[in-house]
């Protein structure tokens, strides 16, 4: 699989990811933290909301995926977003704990995060190579 066929499949799985996350906050708030046993939010629109981020995320992933090389300009929010939810997760979870359904969460896009960086740096140098991308001189 070339590089770009692997960065596309990337960004339509986490696509996918954020868009099923999204829809469950969206739409399933209540379900959600009662299967896994947390304290719902004091108002379901603060859940709501960032259901409705991941899903501009998810269609932002989506156009990343249909032209990795062309939207490559677009990753480096996706790995904005995963690191500050990983940010907040671990961050909270070292210093006071966090309930236990937002730990796979953080290390899916803990993984997800470094994986964008790869697609991102691996672009830059397909971009380089093709001659769409001028760096300076001496730039590695």
């Amino acid at each position: 699989m070339t590089r770009g066929k692997w960065t596309a499949a990337l960004f339509y799985a986490a696509a996918g990811y954020d868009g099923i996350l999204g829809v469950a906050f969206v739409f399933l708030t209540p379900a959600v933290f009662d299967a896994f046993k947390v304290t719902r939010p004091n108002h379901l629109g603060y859940t709501q909301f960032a259901g409705l981020l991941l899903l501009v995320f998810a269609s932002m992933f989506v156009a990343i995926a249909r032209n990795p090389l062309r939207r490559r300009n677009l990753i480096p929010y996706g790995i904005m977003l995963k690191a500050s939810f990983c940010l907040v997760v671990f961050g909270h979870w070292v210093v006071h704990g966090v309930p236990g359904m937002w730990k796979p969460l953080a290390f899916i896009d803990a993984v997800l995060g470094m994986l964008f960086l790869w697609a991102y740096a691996g672009l830059r140098h397909d971009a380089v190579r093709e001659g769409s991308e001028t760096l300076p001189a001496g730039t590695p």
